[in-house]
């Protein structure tokens, strides 16, 4: 085996991608305080051709010296948008026919094993400490939890966040 050399791997420009069709998926992260968090949010989305962004209350926008610094400039080929509240999101993504799925540990949360994706689909991702407001998972259509199975039961919310966003990718492209 041989590594590949950046030029091999045929990556899109910033106008492909732009032009490339999407997933119908978009990624809500409420109160996400971490910069760097936010970032790999961005990373993520662009690898795996999600629809949109969408950043609400404290969660810093682009463009921050902080965030380019895990988004390695996937805030150029990423749409996203802001929003003060979280709420307002929600009910304009579920105006325009999104499911919405706040990705927490609650009672009768669905595993991400057992997700059924028919429509375009919203996740929200919550707070590093506080996780997904509770206000929020009240108007959630649903809330979706990854299995653990060590002591911790919690992950970053940038690793949640890429398995969901892999997961969610395989369900709708395989």
């Amino acid at each position: 085996m041989r590594k590949l050399k950046t030029y091999e791997l045929n990556r899109l420009s910033v106008d492909e991608f732009k032009k490339t069709d999407k997933i119908p998926l978009k990624i809500v992260l409420d109160n996400v305080r971490s910069m760097n968090n936010i970032g790999s949010f961005f990373r993520t989305a662009d690898a795996f051709k999600v629809n949109e962004i969408i950043l609400c209350g404290i969660t810093a926008t682009p463009p921050h010296k902080d965030i380019h610094k895990t988004a390695l400039g996937a805030t150029d080929s990423v749409d996203w948008k802001y929003y003060e509240k979280t709420e307002d999101a929600v009910y304009d993504l579920k105006n325009e026919g999104y499911s919405v799925a706040s990705i927490e540990q609650v009672e009768n949360s669905v595993s991400i094993n057992d997700i059924n994706i028919t429509k375009p689909i919203a996740v929200i991702f919550g707070n590093e400490v506080k996780g997904v407001d509770q206000n929020i998972i009240n108007i959630s259509d649903t809330c979706i939890e990854i299995p653990q199975y060590g002591t911790k039961h919690s992950l970053n919310v940038s690793v949640c966040g890429g398995v969901v966003i892999w997961e969610i990718f395989k369900k709708m492209c395989f």
